[in-house]
């Protein structure tokens, strides 16, 4: 999936067009978090929406699970990271995490 295929949703596209400086410096620090480490982008989106389902955050939890199968991520692998953090997070924040994940999969 290219960048121009994923549906980046409207409300972000707002605030990258009211706040053009806050949306460059948001992405440069994102860029530089993945620069910093050995972890492949597969590996870093699955723990991203391991803590996006954490934070209990629907957007994040579907632009993570997005990207992560961009990287190359499997919807078996997706929902595996996520059913994971039952005994961390609980069932009703993986429940809520696994419906996310089905309006993408």
């Amino acid at each position: 999936m290219s960048e121009n295929e994923i549906k980046i949703p409207k409300h972000y596209r707002k605030i990258e067009s009211k706040h053009p400086k806050v949306a460059q410096l948001h992405k440069e620090l994102a860029d530089a978090a993945y620069a910093e480490g050995p972890l492949d982008a597969k590996t870093a989106h699955l723990i991203q929406l391991a803590a996006a389902a954490g934070i209990r955050s629907e957007g994040a939890v579907h632009s993570h699970a997005r990207r992560a199968l961009e990287a190359g991520a499997t919807e078996a692998e997706l929902r595996h990271a996520v059913i994971l953090l039952t005994t961390t997070l609980g069932f009703p924040a993986v429940a809520a995490a696994m419906d996310w994940l089905n309006d993408l999969i």
